[in-house]
């Protein structure tokens, strides 16, 4: 198959990538380097040319739901019009676990994203997982404070990203099915334990601070929403095993 992976350098989009070449497809990643611009649309008919599906891992880093769903819905809206011009025949597309009833912010970009996608023109799958582990490592980058590192309070059953790599290029090998079942991490767990354990793997002599911010968004974040329900596939990989394996990045 000749799978357009959009989002290809991101957490999940490298593992996109490496799964379907390892399973013998053919991929084109798309970006900017290559000629191609998801946010105006430029290039994308001629990568699209011949394909077979599209995986979508896009992101945006923001915490408004205005930047949020207007990235995500001009992203969609480009990406099916060049797949209907080349006559791509299935769109695979990456959401989030139990965003259906906290939609603010960067979870209200990712419900536009999901109507989006069920409403274009190409037969479609989607796949709702949770965090990731890697969730961990960008947490500490952003809330570092010297020796110090505030982690909001958030229940989560994080998945290792190559995990949701892997299904999503599962998903692209098969016929569209709409909304897969959703897939989250082995283990229960809270983002500030998974900080501290790091740190220790890491040999990291720093100290981390939980936080119960205020607000729709942190609430839902740590009431346990965000860990799916029951009848989620649940991947194997972890997170001391992914600490241990060579997806964290130590530095």
């Amino acid at each position: 198959m000749r799978l357009v992976i959009a989002g290809a350098t991101g957490t999940v989009g490298r593992h996109v990538v490496d799964a379907a070449q390892s399973r013998g497809h053919e991929v084109v990643a798309l970006s900017r380097s290559s000629g191609q611009d998801i946010v105006n649309g430029a290039g994308l008919m001629q990568a699209m040319s011949g394909a077979d599906a599209v995986v979508d891992v896009t992101s945006t880093v923001t915490t408004s739901a205005a930047k949020s769903t207007a990235f995500f819905t001009t992203v969609t809206a480009n990406l099916h019009r060049a797949e209907f011009q080349a006559g791509v025949s299935h769109h695979v597309a990456l959401s989030i676990v139990g965003i259906d009833t906290l939609n603010v912010g960067y979870y209200a970009g990712k419900l536009a994203h999901e109507r989006a996608v069920s409403e274009g023109p190409i037969p479609w799958s989607s796949l709702r997982a949770t965090q990731f582990h890697e969730f961990a490592e960008q947490v500490t980058r952003r809330g570092s404070i010297g020796p110090f590192v505030a982690v909001p309070k958030i229940l989560l059953r994080p998945v290792a990203a190559r995990e949701v790599g892997t299904r999503l290029v599962e998903i692209a090998e098969r016929a569209p099915i709409g909304r897969a079942t959703d897939l989250t991490g082995p283990d229960d767990e809270s983002l500030a334990d998974l900080v501290r354990r790091m740190f220790a793997f890491d040999g990291t002599k720093r100290r981390v601070i939980e936080l119960s911010l205020p607000g729709k968004y942190w609430r839902g974040s740590r009431s346990g929403l965000l860990r799916g329900g029951r009848d989620a596939s649940r991947g194997r990989i972890g997170f001391d095993d992914w600490l241990a394996s060579g997806d964290h990045d130590r530095r």
